[in-house]
């Protein structure tokens, strides 16, 4: 039994978004956003729609886990698709096992009575 937490796509999805988030927050760090914003928000306090970077990776962030999060239920509809199917299947074949051994036990009950009649 496979004992994976997460399938290869959803472990390569969270791989892309984790870059992609720190991409953009090396690109802000290398810019020096924060210790503009830090200045700019000691000088004037009621600016703070200026923290644009920060926003922007939790932007990218959220828009990540919403496309992963989509993709996973995709996944699952497939999944349980899937499941429902085999399951059916199942049942039938279970149905149709019970009815062939209750046609068999009926045959040789029916047989075993023939054989107490004639012996």
């Amino acid at each position: 039994m496979d004992k994976r937490i997460l399938p290869a796509s959803a472990f390569n999805d969270l791989v892309i978004i984790a870059i992609v988030f720190i991409f953009v927050f090396i690109l802000s760090y290398f810019f020096n956003v924060f210790a503009f914003i830090v200045d700019l928000l000691k000088n004037h306090p009621n600016w703070i729609t200026y923290i644009d970077e920060v926003i922007t990776g939790l932007l990218t962030l959220s828009v990540g886990f919403a496309i992963f999060a989509w993709r996973r239920w995709q996944e699952l509809k497939k999944e349980t698709a899937r499941r429902i199917k085999i399951q059916e299947e199942l049942i039938k074949i279970a149905n149709t096992k019970a009815e062939t051994e209750r046609i068999i036990s009926k045959q040789l009950r029916c047989e075993i009575e023939q054989r107490k009649q004639i012996g």
